[in-house]
């Protein structure tokens, strides 16, 4: 099996350019996010996290305020996976919010591409930081993150978004010599 990187073409520095995610005959596009993508988006998160989904008005807010962060896998029918990352206001540390990937696209690498994508965003904008949380108990997105070079900061931070959600938070450093940032922000995982 090959890995991501040989399965799809080097995205370089756009982020509208297909890429297959199977052997199937559909493209997958990853692009910014568009106003019409809103109830898609929603099916998505609702999908991915049943428990716990944005409510649409989160999601429209997050489209009118961090549109520009939010990358979208679509085949041109449905949208199949999204990434959803802000930045502190001083420019040095980005939260990823939420990194979903369609029950019937996970193990493809697309969470990887997405993500790699925004790690590409983050370092030619001097980002210096990026940081996300993530269930103690999901270990495909633990491992996901390792890969990419993320470390948990701590041990589990118990009820962190709320009663009985614990999170591991995990950080990626951007930049050499750059001393820590700030601390326990916002996220889902």
């Amino acid at each position: 099996m090959a890995v991501p990187e040989e399965r799809f073409p080097v995205l370089g520095r756009r982020t509208d350019q297909a890429f297959f995610a199977d052997s199937s005959d559909r493209p997958l596009t990853m692009r910014g996010v568009t106003e019409a993508d809103l109830p898609e988006l929603l099916r998505v998160d609702r999908e991915v996290f049943p428990d716990d989904p944005y409510p649409y008005f989160v999601l429209r807010q997050h489209l009118d305020v961090h549109g520009d962060r939010i990358l979208v896998l679509d085949d041109g029918e449905c949208l199949h996976g999204y990434v959803l990352f802000v930045t502190t206001s001083d420019g040095y540390v980005c939260w990823v919010l939420s990194l979903a990937v369609s029950a019937d696209q996970r193990g493809r690498g697309l969470g990887k591409r997405l993500m790699l994508e925004v790690l590409r965003q983050l370092r030619r904008e001097r980002v210096r930081e990026v940081r996300l949380t993530v269930e103690p108990t999901n270990a495909a997105a633990i491992m996901l993150y390792r890969s990419l070079g993320f470390a948990a900061e701590g041990g589990v931070f118990r009820d962190y978004l709320g009663p009985g959600e614990d999170r591991l938070i995990m950080v990626l450093g951007l930049g050499s010599g750059m001393g820590p940032g700030p601390g326990p922000g916002p996220g889902r995982g």
